[in-house]
């Protein structure tokens, strides 16, 4: 028997009770959803259609109103561009057909080449 929390499990598997491993990539997605705006998976602050923070992230994004969904304390000028790609590696993890998810591999990464230099934090 399969147990997880409601507003990380994937949406395909409460379909067809199947697990894969695009159903952890889904999950993952959820959590970077939830560092990048500081909101819990699931709220019932927010109105029941958005109560799910995948699908409030993902209306969000429709709105073109990422940097006002995310938490204030790591928005800056400096890591729009590093915000924006991880927004989008997110919106992948959160697809609702699993084929269309990235691995984990690929998710790792992706994040890895967002990791500053190493060389330059060494001065």
């Amino acid at each position: 028997m399969v147990q997880g929390t409601f507003g990380y499990l994937d949406p395909e598997y409460m379909q067809t009770n199947q697990l894969t491993e695009k159903s952890d990539v889904y999950s993952f997605g959820v959590v970077l959803v939830e560092l990048l705006t500081g909101k819990k998976a699931l709220s019932y602050d927010r109105q029941e259609e958005l109560r799910n923070l995948a699908s409030y992230f993902l209306s969000t994004l429709k709105k073109c109103d990422l940097f006002r969904s995310l938490e204030d304390n790591i928005v800056s000028e400096k890591n729009n561009e590093e915000l924006i790609s991880i927004s989008t590696l997110a919106k992948r993890c959160l697809y609702v057909k699993g084929e269309d998810r990235p691995t984990m591999k690929e998710v790792a990464i992706e994040l890895e080449g967002l990791r500053p230099s190493r060389k330059h934090s060494k001065m």
